[in-house]
């Protein structure tokens, strides 16, 4: 369950950050931005892998590029379902999908793993 938290936790970080830097993006609250962090989760956990199944020719064609208009689309979906979450458009949402995974990755990046420690090697 924390493991959970955490991540809507750096998800929200991430929109945050990225509300901050775009000119394009807003949310009306702080409660809207953690609900858009929540409603991301789940549609990156159910619908972004049938999308990316079903565009996988275009992606290879494209070499993996296609996966950033798919991001940015599954954060259009949310901005579409959430009514306080303000999108202009799909650059603006693959800018804002590129921060927010950035800021995920940073943070996965800094936190142990029990994966990574997992198949770590000690010496000594």
């Amino acid at each position: 369950m924390r493991v959970f938290i955490a991540r809507i936790f750096l998800t929200s970080l991430g929109l945050w950050l990225a509300d901050s830097l775009l000119q394009r993006m807003s949310f009306d609250d702080l409660q809207s931005m953690i609900l858009s962090a929540l409603l991301l989760g789940l549609v990156n956990a159910i619908v972004r892998p049938i999308v990316v199944l079903l565009t996988l020719p275009i992606t290879f064609l494209t070499l993996g590029f296609f996966i950033l208009v798919i991001n940015g689309g599954m954060l259009l979906l949310v901005a579409k379902l959430m009514p306080a979450f303000h999108l202009d458009g799909l650059l603006t949402a693959i800018l804002a999908s590129v921060v927010v995974g950035l800021t995920g990755w940073l943070a996965n990046a800094g936190t142990p793993s029990k994966r990574r420690d997992k198949n770590r090697i000690l010496v000594g």
